[in-house]
């Protein structure tokens, strides 16, 4: 067995209570990002399969980058999750507890996912993606029904605006949480998250509409949908002086934080590949700084924003690829250049910058934004949450710039995917900056203190089932561990085609015979252990 005392905060230790203390198998716990749902879902999986009334775990994580962080975090447990598993592996390894997939991989293999999460413990991560596409929603229905228990997070409360998410339950078509634990609520325990501040750009932009028109407005002209969208995209162009004036901005403000906390990070968060590639000559050539790229198109993203994540370097852009659930707790500062203005996305991009750093002083964190109304609305709400948590002692909270000019509903610009052939940016010149809520030097007040101590709730992982101990050092997950056995496997295997004249098939086959394998992907570190000295007595035989 292995036992591990977790320290958790009292939101985590609440909510555990609550999910423990639930009759049926579904659970919805929403927490403001930075909270650490990672840590009271991993706390509340390690007790069900102590107690043994769950045989295997499953993590359904939105992106690729999330199954290895997923992987990382369990570790720590002493839980061991494969993030690499696929249907055509066969049966899972006796020495892991589960795995992590991701939302696409389970539309693609729905039904051997219900073989393998048949009674078992799933947390479905930032659940909300399962309504990203029709077929997801029904994918993770038909891979989940049977498990035992469901626990799904969330970092932002969120609707059915077409179809439920199945494990759900609705109230007036917005999805009703088990156990909510808000941005607000956070700042008010303290030394959970950071105060989130938004310096606001604004500016005048000329460009040709798709129509062939010339258009020319300023951030604050009321303008329809279709226009607005227009607009921001003239401003975040990066032939205009707009864009350059915000990073220079943005990067000054990040300079200013470094020489307190010296590794903090900045976040560009870009509109597409090309976009990201071009704010990144942008900061190269006025402010000398080369930023790391992570795009979705590069296989190397991940490894990137790992190295990123440890290193010291200041800046990342990134096109979706620091997302929701991706753990920087250095970033400081962010800059919000994508033509995506939904509260949701928004919401997930403030999500970035709130993470606490224990020691450090003064943890402000910046989101530099488009004087856009719906980013201002979206970013005055959050503000407000803020504002009510430390106000003035004499009641002075500040201006709240105004909303004027408002264009419909959030996510109106859906709608206004217009023929981008025709459309052109002509200039977009920035005007002065007006930050959303004035800045409150109370917010200084805070130590170097860590977090307030917790409570302790003591784990004990059982070994997966199938094996009768579990021995691996938590400073490696299983997996990399079994990565090195199976290179380690193969270089022997090379060097036995050497010696003696056999092809790798009839090698691999004669290993797998000598240690009673029947594919590879089903090997458990033992057996890969036992196969390479078999190996090795073979080639001091030859």
């Amino acid at each position: 067995m292995t036992s591990t005392s977790i320290r958790l905060r009292p939101w985590q230790k609440t909510a555990l209570e609550r999910f423990e203390e639930r009759a049926g198998p579904d659970f919805l716990a929403v927490a403001t990002p930075g909270a650490g749902k990672t840590t009271f879902a991993l706390t509340a999986a390690a007790r069900e399969l102590a107690s043994g009334r769950c045989a295997r775990l499953v993590v359904v994580a939105p992106t690729q980058h999330l199954k290895h962080q997923w992987t990382d975090a369990a570790c720590r447990f002493g839980v061991h999750l494969d993030p690499d598993w696929s249907a055509r592996d066969g049966a899972l390894p006796a020495d892991m507890h589960g795995i992590v997939t991701t939302y696409q991989q389970v539309a693609t293999s729905a039904e051997a996912l219900s073989r393998l999460s048949s009674g078992s413990f799933v947390v479905l991560d930032e659940v909300h993606h399962a309504g990203d596409d029709r077929t997801w929603g029904s994918s993770v229905l038909v891979a989940f029904a049977s498990a035992r228990r469901r626990l799904s997070l969330s970092g932002t409360p969120f609707r059915s605006d077409s179809s439920a998410i199945p494990f759900v339950d609705y109230h007036l078509d917005t999805a009703r949480a088990d156990f909510e634990y808000g941005y607000g609520d956070a700042l008010r325990d303290g030394r959970v998250v950071r105060p989130v501040f938004f310096p606001a750009l604004g500016g005048d932009m000329e460009w040709i509409a798709p129509d062939g028109s010339e258009q020319a407005a300023g951030f604050d002209d009321a303008l329809d949908t279709v226009r607005a969208n227009q607009r921001l995209r003239t401003a975040l162009s990066a032939d205009g002086a707009w864009l350059p004036r915000i990073l220079t901005d943005a990067h000054a403000r990040l300079l200013a934080i470094r020489r307190r906390h010296a590794d903090a990070g900045g976040l560009v968060i870009a509109t597409d590949q090309d976009h990201a590639r071009s704010i990144a000559t942008i900061m190269r050539r006025r402010l000398g700084v080369v930023p790391v790229v992570a795009t979705s198109d590069d296989p190397t993203a991940s490894g990137r924003i790992a190295a990123f994540a440890a290193g010291s370097a200041p800046w990342i852009v990134a096109v979706r690829m620091v997302s929701e659930g991706v753990d920087i707790p250095r970033l400081r500062v962010g800059v919000f250049a994508t033509t995506t203005t939904t509260e949701l996305f928004f919401r997930q991009a403030v999500g970035r910058l709130v993470r606490w750093t224990p020691g450090v002083r003064s943890q402000r964190a910046y989101l530099f934004i488009p004087d856009d109304a719906r980013l201002r609305r979206w970013a005055g709400g959050i503000a407000e949450q803020r504002r009510h948590q430390r106000r003035r002692p004499d009641g002075d909270d500040g201006d709240v710039v105004g909303t004027q000019g408002d264009t419909g509903p959030p996510d109106a610009e859906e709608a206004a995917r217009e023929q981008l052939s025709l459309f052109s940016a002509i200039s977009a010149v920035a005007t002065e900056e007006a930050t959303v809520v004035a800045l409150y030097d109370d917010w200084d007040d805070l130590d170097e203190e860590d977090e307030p101590a917790g409570l302790e709730v003591h784990v004990v992982v059982p070994p997966p089932p199938g094996l009768a101990s579990s021995g691996d050092a938590v400073a490696t997950t299983r997996r990399q561990h079994k990565r090195q056995l199976r290179q380690q496997n193969a270089e022997a295997v090379a060097d036995l085609v050497r010696f003696t004249a056999r092809d790798h098939r009839s090698v691999n086959a004669e290993l797998n015979r000598r240690v009673g394998l029947v594919r590879i992907s089903e090997a458990t570190v033992e057996q890969l252990e036992r196969r390479l000295e078999a190996a090795n007595r073979w080639i001091r035989d030859c």
